[in-house]
């Protein structure tokens, strides 16, 4: 079950301060990309492996529109998210393209 959980906070990968996404839960940084293995449901922040979600790709899908496919960095799943409307679109066209490359961080 989705958990309402929009707060800001500083990213673990660049350092920069994330804002508040007002629409829906915040779940990664809108400049790098980049989030935390912290959920179990989306937002209920239970999750113990707390390592660092490394984007690795971006996939179009027909209900959901653009989604990030990360791998954690600590326990190697890959979790999904939805792309938010601030997300860095310069930052997007680096990740298709390396994974074009067979490049995934």
């Amino acid at each position: 079950m989705f958990v309402k959980n929009d707060n800001e906070f500083i990213c673990q990968n660049c350092g920069k301060k994330v804002e508040k996404l007002k629409y829906t839960s915040r779940d990664h940084c809108n400049y790098c990309l980049h989030s935390l293995h912290v959920d179990i449901t989306p937002g209920d922040r239970k999750n113990e492996c707390k390592g660092l979600l490394v984007p690795i790709n971006v996939e179009e899908t027909s209900k959901k529109g653009k989604v990030i496919v990360y791998r954690c960095s600590r326990c190697g799943k890959e979790i999904r998210n939805i792309v938010a409307q601030d997300d860095n679109q310069e930052e997007i066209y680096k990740i298709v393209e390396n994974y074009a490359k067979g490049v995934t961080r």
